[in-house]
């Protein structure tokens, strides 16, 4: 908090009708939206979280986010003597972030046995991508890797499961046995197949108890990581392995080629890598690769649903601090009624794309068969629709404060670049809405949840009842490849209706319902006719 403010009187103007930055936020106690998740979990966990919103909240942090993103990562490939090195280096600014947000249980709140512990986590995803979103790629990743080494007995890769657990961030150059807690990356794409890893040329070799690969990587996620989900071919098919980053006395076979030079995520680091004989640790069965890495998959695309929804609320709750504080034409622009229906409606994308995310998190802390097969299917869902939001609604925001949201002085040009990862990340929309079909087909029980959480949601509003009565004449099966978008969008939007019936407050449901379900709507946010706005924007507003 600045003792003296800045000077206003400039000799030649003065500066008025600029709101100034906003001040710490409490990114818990301050959100309507997610106290009805909060209701659910401890008082412990509460206290956790409140800490952390409170501390990544604040002013001074939205200022490291700044740092972290202006001075990026830097490759360093040879030391002065012409030595290998391999090696990526930040700005202190983003380890600032990654020793807070480790510290605080981001990777690991999920595995401690903390009640509701992935629906914390998800939360963690919700504030930290409002203000730093690159930080999160490793974090995200280590936390979906400890279930995919979890059926493991072997020792090694127990010992990585022990140290990605711990909530200590160590940057250092050492081997595992040297840390003080690890981190996870991963390393699956290659140049000719993307999505499709089967087509992957990467081979592994046996030496002894470990293998050794050889083979490129066309992205490599957080390439400083301590270690390294793979895949390989092997002579009975492709298998997942761990490639740790560093071993004992020596650096291992990996090798960094460049640094992508990405539209946004800019703190975090994504390179192209080689193996050259790497070492590496069998994780799975041989030739059961696909099958030991979905687990971490999906646990990442988890994330990938929270994390727009992050940047969402963290762009509208900046336009809503500008229409509060800024004029025109005597009037302040909160008190426009275009400028009103604009907002709400994007506030009415946050909250339904919120309530489904939370939703899905509280399946994953589900431990029966019905859960699991909800949470396979719904997480699909919520990604694809909260992305093909997002650049919308931060777009929308960046025009709100006009000029301003076009200036990096504030965080919307950061977000807008932001807003397009995390639907290409784990599955691109295409790939989603095929696999939620695949999911229905092949899993009657993730059908059966739907349906369940459709019904629940019927017997309490009567507008979902007919949009629901609508979609069953539209949809009475799982449709064909072609019509997958259409589909996956409307099974999402009433899923994100149903999860707002059971947990907003009376008037947003009825708005969301209404305007995404029951009646014609514009094509652009804001053509929408809404009954009561205030409801709304006081669920954004943040004291």
């Amino acid at each position: 908090m600045r003792s003296i403010e800045a000077q206003s009187e400039l000799g030649t103007h003065r500066v008025e009708n600029q709101p100034s930055e906003r001040d710490d936020a409490d990114l818990m106690n301050d959100d309507p939206a997610i106290q009805e998740s909060l209701a659910e979990l401890d008082d412990e966990t509460r206290r956790r979280l409140g800490n952390y919103g409170r501390a990544i909240g604040s002013r001074d942090m939205r200022w490291s986010a700044r740092e972290a993103n202006r001075h990026g990562p830097e490759l360093f490939l040879f030391d002065r003597a012409g030595r290998r090195l391999d090696e990526v280096r930040f700005h202190p600014a983003y380890h600032r972030f990654m020793t807070m947000s480790r510290s605080a249980g981001y990777s690991s709140i999920a595995w401690e046995g903390t009640p509701r512990g992935h629906s914390a986590h998800a939360l963690m995803v919700y504030m930290a991508s409002q203000v730093e979103p690159g930080h999160c790629c490793p974090l995200t990743m280590t936390y979906a890797a400890i279930p995919a080494l979890a059926k493991s007995d072997d020792s090694k890769i127990l010992a990585w499961r022990d140290k990605l657990l711990r909530p200590s961030y160590d940057p250092s150059v050492a081997p595992l046995a040297s840390k003080t807690g690890a981190t996870m990356g991963m390393a699956l794409t290659e140049k000719q197949g993307g999505s499709d890893v089967r087509a992957n040329t990467t081979w592994a070799q046996r030496d002894g108890h470990g293998w050794r690969l050889t083979g490129h990587k066309w992205f490599c996620s957080a390439p400083m990581s301590d270690g390294f989900l793979t895949l390989a071919q092997t002579e009975s098919g492709l298998t997942c392995f761990l490639v740790p980053r560093w071993l004992e006395g020596e650096r291992n076979g990996i090798r960094l080629l460049r640094l992508k030079d990405k539209l946004g995520n800019r703190s975090n680091a994504s390179a192209e890598i080689e193996y050259q004989q790497a070492l590496a640790w069998q994780v799975g069965d041989v030739g059961q690769g696909v099958q030991a890495v979905i687990e971490m998959i999906h646990h990442t695309r988890l994330d990938t649903a929270i994390a727009p929804v992050g940047l969402m609320r963290a762009a509208l709750a900046e336009a809503h601090h500008w229409v509060s504080h800024r004029s025109a034409f005597q009037r302040r622009l909160i008190d426009q009624p275009l400028m009103r229906n604009v907002l709400c409606d994007l506030a009415l994308d946050l909250e339904g794309s919120l309530a489904l995310g939370m939703r899905i998190a509280r399946a994953f802390d589900g431990t029966s068969a019905e859960e699991r097969a909800f949470a396979r299917i719904g997480v699909a869902l919520a990604k694809y629709l909260s992305n093909k939001l997002c650049p919308i609604v931060i777009g929308e925001a960046m025009e709100i404060l006009g000029g301003m949201g076009y200036v990096e002085d504030t965080p919307l040009p950061m977000l807008y670049r932001e807003a397009p990862l995390n639907g290409i990340w784990e599955g691109s929309g295409n790939v989603i809405c095929l696999d939620a079909l695949r999911t229905l087909e092949k899993l009657p029980l993730a059908k059966e949840m739907i349906e369940m959480e459709f019904e629940a949601a019927a017997g309490q509003d009567a507008m979902f009842r007919r949009a629901l009565q609508d979609y069953w004449r539209d949809w009475p099966s799982v449709p064909e490849a072609g019509q997958a978008r259409a589909f996956v969008e409307k099974t999402a939007l009433l899923l994100s209706a149903a999860a707002l019936i059971q947990s907003a407050p009376e008037g947003i449901t009825e708005e969301y319902v209404r305007t995404r379900l029951s009646e014609p709507r514009g094509r652009m946010p804001g053509a929408v006719r809404l009954a009561d706005s205030a409801k709304i924007l006081t669920r954004l507003a943040r004291p």
